[in-house]
């Protein structure tokens, strides 16, 4: 028994060993990436955690751009950040966790998410109300910043956004796969800080531009609270079908209806189907609002701020110029 002891207190230490080892690789590989890519725009304290905000241009409304369930933070948009500032003060930013903002423990509520943005915009000084826009995911996530601060929010532009009913609705396309956190990837993430996930293989960076550079660089460190976004869908879209009516607010739905079918790994009929489905919630978000606009871009599928940059630009114009129009009236 004694030779089972001695085994045992061996991968004990070597597991030991493995772990410290790879802890200090990740403390380094993190120092060189935050070294060679510094922060775009500024860290800004919210209470004990700093989040990343990249603001540009003058004037108002000042519009807000809320990234989807990826990486990208703040870079989401950066084909088209400049385009708008060139219109009005424009601020992309990046959620706890992701790229240069600091991480927080969970649970990644959509409350919370909201009053993290809300700290993060009075803290920077940056006044209100404004105009947010919102892709995929981040259309529910700026559903839930105008409950909670509706006298902030003076209107909204929807990027291919998520509907909060997509999942119950999504399952009747055959052959589509719900997205979901193999036990294996949550294993990897929870020793992130071992370096486990730079053992594994790197993605390909989604084009030849120094944004996506950014975000492989950043990508072992958002993986995690990215991966833990997606865990909280449920929640954060039940929060977000709890509104009902954005009232007068000028709202753009911009909706990516290129057909998908090969990127999704379903048929064709399938795909006619989500198309379908997909126009018929595309449709439901912009009849929240009394004063609203609906573009179908059939030139570009889910990232259309990627695919079709100019398009969103027209989007926030719309509606940056819906809410000067309405400042202007109520002044005479």
């Amino acid at each position: 028994m004694k030779w089972l002891a001695r085994i045992a207190v061996g991968l004990a230490a070597l597991i030991l060993v493995v772990l410290l080892s790879g802890a200090l690789y990740e403390h380094e590989a993190r120092a060189r990436v935050a070294a060679e890519y510094p922060p775009a725009g500024k860290l800004v304290d919210i209470g004990g955690r700093r989040l990343q905000i990249d603001c540009r241009g003058t004037g108002t409304p000042v519009v807000v751009f809320e990234a989807g369930r990826d990486l990208q933070g703040s870079l989401s948009w950066y084909r088209v950040h400049d385009k708008v500032a060139a219109i009005t003060r424009a601020c992309a930013y990046s959620r706890a966790g992701i790229l240069w903002s600091d991480s927080k423990p969970p649970p990644n509520t959509a409350k919370g998410a909201a009053q993290d943005l809300h700290n993060l915009l009075h803290a920077a000084n940056e006044p209100g109300p404004f105009v947010l826009v919102g892709h995929s995911a981040g259309g529910p996530g700026i559903l839930v910043y105008t409950k909670y601060y509706p006298a902030e929010v003076s209107g909204l532009v929807f990027v291919d956004a998520s509907h909060p009913a997509q999942f119950q609705r999504l399952t009747a396309v055959p052959g589509l796969q719900i997205p979901k956190m193999p036990a294996w990837d949550r294993f990897v993430r929870d020793f992130a800080w071992a370096g486990s996930i730079r053992l594994q293989p790197e993605p390909p960076p989604f084009d030849s531009s120094d944004a996506a550079r950014i975000v492989n660089a950043y990508g072992p460190y958002s993986y995690v609270s990215a991966t833990r976004e997606i865990e909280s869908d449920e929640e954060w879209f039940a929060e977000a079908a709890t509104v009902h009516s954005l009232g007068a607010r000028p709202v753009y739905v911009l909706s990516g209806m290129k057909p998908s079918a090969q990127r999704l790994g379903i048929t064709l009929e399938s795909e006619q189907i989500r198309l379908r489905l997909w126009r018929q919630m595309q449709t439901e978000l912009a009849a929240l609002s009394t004063v609203s606009e609906h573009y179908e871009d059939v030139s570009s599928d889910h990232y259309v701020q990627d695919g079709d940059p100019d398009q969103v630009v027209a989007a926030v114009r719309w509606t940056v110029e819906k809410v000067r129009g309405e400042a202007a009236a109520s002044l005479q």
